[in-house]
This record gives C-alpha cells, sequence and structure tokens, in this order.
C-alpha cells in the first residue's frame, strides 16, 4: 500500500486524484492519508490541513505527497518534505524562482519529482520534438501553440515552455523565444521560437509544434480530453519516486523506465 497526502486535495485535480484511485483498479495500491487545502474543505475519511505545519503525530506517516496547489503553497510543502524525508511529486506550475530554490533544497534531503506537465503523451510530444528539431534547424521556422480552458491563470503554459525547452536543449544554436507577434512588423527569424496561447471554455489542454519549412509543414499535436490523464500520470509518478533516494527526478527518469 502507498499511502499518499495530496496538497491541493480540495481542487479540481485533488477530486480527480481521488477518483482515480477510488475506482481505477491499477491504483487501488493507493490510499491517500491526508489532504492540504488553503480553502476550508471537508472530505469524508481524510484529514484536511490548511498548512502543512498542522499535521499531528496521530496522522500515519505517507509514503508520498503529490502537489496539485499553487505556487505560493508549494515552499511549505516542500519545507514538510524535507523535515519528514517524504518523495514529493510537484505537478504544480508557475513556479517562481524561489521556489525552484525550495525545490533544489529539498532534492537533497528526500526525492523529488518534478513536470511542468503530468501527461505521457505530452513528455513523447516533447522528446519526439526534441529527435526532430535538429534536422529542421537552419530553414524551418518553429512555433508552439497552447489551448487551455478559461480559468488557467499562467500564460504561456509551463507544458509549452518544456517544449520549447526541450528543443532548445537539442541545437547547436538556441534560439530565442518570442510571445505572439502583437506590434512586430518584422519577418519571423529563423532564430526565434514563436509560442502562443489560447484561453477558452474547457479546453483541458492542447499543445502543437510546428515545423514549417519551404513547401511543407510538420507538426505534432497533442490533444488532453479529460484531466484523468494528469492524475494518471501523476501517480505513476508517485508510485515511481516513493522509492527512490534523494534528488531531482522527472518524466524523462520515468519514461526511461517505462
Amino acid at each position: 500500500m502507498i499511502r499518499a497526502i495530496i496538497s491541493g486535495i480540495g481542487g479540481r485535480m485533488g477530486l480527480t486524484l481521488r477518483e482515480a484511485i477510488e475506482n481505477n483498479t491499477d491504483y487501488s495500491s493507493f490510499e491517500v492519508v491526508a489532504g492540504f487545502d488553503l480553502q476550508d474543505c471537508a472530505i469524508d475519511g481524510i484529514p484536511v490541513f490548511s498548512s502543512p505545519g498542522e499535521v499531528p503525530g496521530e496522522v500515519p506517516a505517507a509514503d508520498v505527497v503529490i502537489d496539485f496547489s499553487n505556487h505560493v503553497f508549494v515552499p511549505g510543502v516542500l519545507r514538510y518534505c524535507a523535515a519528514t524525508k517524504t518523495p514529493i511529486v510537484i505537478a504544480t506550475t508557475a513556479l517562481g524562482e524561489n521556489e525552484l530554490r525550495e525545490v533544489d533544497a529539498t532534492a537533497k534531503q528526500t526525492a523529488v519529482f518534478r513536470s511542468a506537465n503530468m501527461s505521457l503523451g505530452v513528455n513523447l510530444v516533447a522528446k519526439m520534438s526534441r529527435l526532430a528539431a535538429p534536422a529542421l534547424e537552419d530553414g524551418f521556422n518553429i512555433e508552439i501553440v497552447e489551448a487551455h480552458h478559461n480559468k488557467k491563470k499562467d500564460s504561456p503554459s509551463g507544458t509549452a515552455i518544456l517544449i520549447a525547452d526541450a528543443i532548445n536543449d537539442s541545437l547547436k544554436t538556441r534560439k530565442s523565444y518570442i510571445y505572439g507577434r502583437h506590434g512586430k512588423e518584422d519577418m519571423p527569424d529563423i532564430g526565434e521560437i514563436g509560442i502562443h496561447a489560447i484561453r477558452g471554455g474547457t479546453i483541458p489542454g492542447q499543445h502543437t509544434v510546428i515545423f514549417a519549412g519551404p513547401d511543407e509543414v510538420i507538426e505534432i499535436k497533442h490533444t488532453v480530453y479529460s484531466r484523468m490523464v494528469f492524475a494518471i500520470g501523476a501517480l505513476k509518478a508517485a508510485a515511481f519516486v516513493s522509492e527512490l533516494p534523494p534528488g531531482l527526478y522527472d518524466m524523462n527518469d520515468l519514461l526511461g523506465q517505462a
């Protein structure tokens, strides 16, 4: 049995994680022993704390924390994991420099798994884009278009940056990022990667990588139809990281095990 604490248990992804554990026999080995959430929420049979520092000693020790919360909440969760040596999966995006420093510090004390997107498919798109980019570097423009629901606050998505970084890491000469083209009157530069965001309705997530060359276009596209995709990816990551020594891990490590 893998005992898990869900950080952000009262949110949409917290609910989806609980549904995955309750309804999917592949993840029946998980038991939710507690939750963290900034908002006041009551969940049958699961103690919920507004701060990780409030967890009393009688709560069973967790094997892993899964964090789908808010970037301002993450440092406190990381400090809890460092103090208790509890591995953590960080699925929260839009982390700032201070929060990323906390990630690095925590990884010296326990196993930390961090990804801007918990979908295995999205991470394969990043991998495929990284493999394709060097062959197209000199003659193709590269554009990334992402679309999400109208409640998403950060723009562009962390996943779009993840894909752009994966491409850039494979190139002989790194490209600069251009966020939209409003007000730009010059021609697109081959040394740029254009990143564009769409927000509307209930779109869970869509990312398209476009390699546009002379008389031909290559597209690599991923579309999510349910948040369950992210929950399943997070649970796979949680099972993976719960058995690892201190260090910083990501989807490349998990996919390497597949």
